[in-house]
């Protein structure tokens, strides 16, 4: 599991940690009873101390995100946990932010962009037309 963590810009890592395994749970990366990285996997792969990982799993279990498994591990919960309007606006304002950054990094024309958006929302619009038709 990949997590963007930021050293430097005042957010508690703990609450990144979080944060990013909230987010790869909504967006589907990890699905109900698949294990997470162990902590210690986790703190060496974003140079961290273990304890700020730990911390992180035990937020995740106090919302029932996740479940930790006496010597097994920590998996992501059965119980499908509401994500709330907030948190979501908070995860999709997070991507279109490095979309809009790699955007400008690729010295795209705003009307472009704007043209380009608009035609992902407007495939969104059919799509989940289709699957509400379909009864999905």
């Amino acid at each position: 599991m990949l997590l963007n963590i930021s050293h430097v810009d005042g957010v508690p890592i703990y609450f990144q940690i979080a944060r990013e395994i909230k987010h790869s749970i909504a967006v589907g990366s990890l699905r109900p009873g698949e294990q997470l990285p162990s902590v210690r996997e986790i703190a060496a792969q974003i140079t961290v101390n273990p304890n700020t990982v730990a911390k992180a799993y035990r937020e995740l279990e106090a919302e029932g995100i996740v479940e930790t498994r006496r010597g097994t591990g920590t998996f992501v919960s059965e119980q499908r946990v509401a994500i709330s309007r907030e948190e979501r606006a908070q995860m999709v304002g997070k991507l279109i932010d490095r979309a809009l950054d790699e955007a400008n990094h690729l010295r795209m024309d705003k009307s472009e962009l704007k043209r380009l958006f608009l035609e992902r929302i407007r495939a969104f619009k059919r799509e989940s037309e289709e699957n509400r038709e379909a009864g999905k």
